[in-house]
């Protein structure tokens, strides 16, 4: 059961955006067939060196794809995380979805979103606009995981709402509806939601701090991170 060899090292390089990045690219490597079915990954400690990650980062990676049916977790003597017999299915035939769709609709939620956040940081929000926010952020600090994709839809409508130009928001509301019908074939990831939390606040803080560049570059980020995901379950 081999590791993989050189030709797989460039999928594991450095990567940005941690957690959603690192499921990525190692799905990336059993996609491509860099690891075979019952193969052993390369040790935490050597992995986490590769992406230039943290260790739990890449155990959080590795339980969530085990989760997922991807890996397989094995201790004792001859221990490790090995690439599981049966995989599942591939999601994009059976959606009848090509990357470039995908990436269409990323690169859309791109230009409205992060446009979006740029312009609500700009303007001068009144105390209802502000509360607003406020209370779509708290609703889904709160969700249950099967209430959390609606209310996160939410979140980015009312953003898209605080930008003061109403005819973003029915493009918003368009192209969350395609990504949203893309998400729920994934996996939900508990540490992806964590994440997405912590990131919903650096994007309400530029906003409601009047910081157009700071929510610009958070909401950018967030949305580099669902994309990673995207594309590495999809693709």
């Amino acid at each position: 059961m081999a590791a993989p060899d050189e030709s797989g090292a460039a999928l594991l390089r450095p990567l940005g955006n941690a957690f959603e990045d690192t499921v990525g690219r190692l799905l990336a490597t059993i996609r491509l067939g860099v690891l075979a079915p019952g193969d052993c990954l390369p040790p935490e400690r050597e992995l986490a060196a590769r992406l230039g990650v943290s260790r739990d980062t890449v155990r959080e990676a590795i339980r969530s794809l085990a989760d997922a049916g991807y890996l397989v977790s094995r201790r004792g003597r001859y221990g490790g995380t090995f690439l599981a017999e049966r995989l599942p299915a591939p999601i994009s035939a059976a959606i009848g979805i090509s990357p470039a769709e995908i990436d269409d609709a990323l690169r859309l939620r791109e230009i409205l979103e992060v446009g979006a956040a740029r312009m609500a940081a700009g303007r001068s929000l009144t105390a209802g606009e502000r509360d607003h926010l406020s209370a779509r952020m708290a609703d889904v600090r709160g969700a249950h995981s099967h209430d959390y994709r609606r209310l996160d839809s939410r979140l980015h409508l009312a953003i898209a709402e605080a930008a003061g130009s109403p005819s973003l928001v029915p493009l918003v509301a368009e192209n969350r509806m395609r990504l949203n019908a893309l998400l729920d074939r994934i996996p939900l990831l508990e540490r992806n939601i964590a994440h997405s939390d912590d990131q919903h606040d650096l994007i309400m803080q530029a906003i409601l701090a009047g910081d157009p560049d700071g929510a610009a570059a958070a909401m950018s980020a967030h949305i580099a991170g669902s994309a990673a995901l995207l594309h590495g379950f999809l693709d």
